[in-house]
């Protein structure tokens, strides 16, 4: 173990560690009111789940993940993939509704989110997929596998309807593409049939009967001027997102003094855990935070990039995607800057499989850094001894 701690990037497992600690708290803080009053639980119930879902992921990644070489993803990988297309048929048929979508299965300890384990899955299979492709040079029309599996998946969030998991599944999909080293004329050729695919699978959502352009849903592209919108949901819970910032000023009002928390914001925990964490904390903490998430992401940036293996390319890239997407939706959504969907905030909202998927997903990027450094000492090696 101590071998592999000198090899793997250090900075980046700080930072992620730090935030899940701080996501723990800040779980804690934000809940405590809404477990008790709106859920009839333990003050510390949600701070428990978090914890368990949490360590227990930390561990697996911990001695298993950060051990396990990024060659063998090539078996794992399908199986994954396969794995996740089975939850996601189970889910229209024993999925449990909650916040408008049918998205979770009921496990008894665990509701369990495909969705969340589909991002990750995708991400393995392109890396694995297009690292074959690209050395044996397959047919054209090879490398429209994934994409036929992704829009399937796509489709299945979709019609739960999942209209966040749904976005962000087709952008880590579309932008992990972008950096895949195909030949330019394939490139935009595959990207032109993309194009097409996305308006024609627009068309068939359209006509399927599923309920994401419908009701609630749409309710939520009126995302402009929420304070004026009070009475309305998408209104009243970004407005109070709004007071939130407005109450923390630069300093905060000390962790646990937020008034928001009182019912005010009914996803505390979740989609408004940075609202809350600015409120208590303070603005100057809060950009802090959001620094933090910069270098960290510059970190999974520059570990793409010194990647000798397409593969491990391809998982820094698709899950510097996945997290900044994740980010971005998340924040702007707060700030009514674009519809909120309901995404999480990377390591520090609740969240079971979200936060599996998330701390996995750092693990594997983390191998990735010992597989370079490895990399680099052997070419070392190699040039002294030429």
């Amino acid at each position: 173990m101590k071998a592999i701690f000198q090899k793997v990037d250090k900075p980046l497992l700080f930072l992620g560690t730090l935030y899940m600690i701080i996501g723990l708290v800040m779980v804690l803080s934000a809940s405590s009111v809404s477990a008790v009053l709106r859920y009839d639980v333990s003050t510390y119930h949600f701070f428990i789940r978090q914890f368990i879902f949490m360590v227990v992921t930390y561990l697996f990644g911990l001695f298993f993940l950060l051990r396990l070489p990024t060659r063998n993803y090539k078996i794992l990988a399908p199986i994954y993939i396969a794995a996740v297309f089975g939850l996601l048929l189970l889910v229209f048929s024993l999925g449990v509704v909650a916040g408008g979508a049918q998205s979770w299965i009921n496990f008894g300890i665990l509701n369990l989110q495909p969705t969340e384990f589909a991002k990750t899955a995708l991400i393995l299979l392109m890396a694995v997929f297009y690292e074959k492709s690209i050395k044996t040079k397959k047919p054209f029309a090879y490398n429209f596998i994934p994409i036929v599996i992704s829009l399937i998946i796509f489709f299945f969030v979709a019609m739960q309807p999942d209209f966040g998991g749904a976005i962000i599944i087709a952008g880590i999909v579309f932008f992990t593409f972008l950096i895949i080293p195909f030949e330019e004329e394939s490139k935009v050729k595959i990207i032109k049939y993309l194009g097409f695919g996305a308006i024609l699978s627009i068309i068939v959502l359209l006509y399927s009967g599923s309920d994401i352009f419908n009701g609630a849903q749409l309710s939520r592209l009126k995302f402009n001027a929420p304070c004026k919108r009070y009475i309305e949901d998408t209104g009243y819970q970004v407005c109070n997102g709004f007071i939130a910032y407005h109450n923390g000023g630069l300093f905060g009002r000390g962790l646990g003094n937020s008034s928001q928390k009182y019912l005010y914001l009914p996803e505390a925990h979740t989609d408004f855990i940075f609202p809350i964490l600015v409120e208590e904390l303070g603005l100057i903490v809060g950009i802090l935070i959001l620094i933090g998430y910069v270098y960290m992401l510059y970190r999974i940036l520059k570990l793409a990039k010194q990647a000798d293996q397409l593969r491990n390319s391809i998982i820094c890239y698709g899950t510097f995607i996945y997290l900044f997407l994740h980010l971005i939706i998340n924040l702007m959504g707060t700030l009514a800057l674009i519809p909120l969907t309901g995404v999480p905030v990377p390591f520090l909202s609740y969240g079971g499989s979200y936060n599996m998927n998330v701390i996995a997903i750092y693990f594997v990027v983390l191998r990735v850094s010992i597989e370079n450094r490895q990399s680099r000492e052997k070419k070392a090696i190699a040039s002294l001894t030429e």
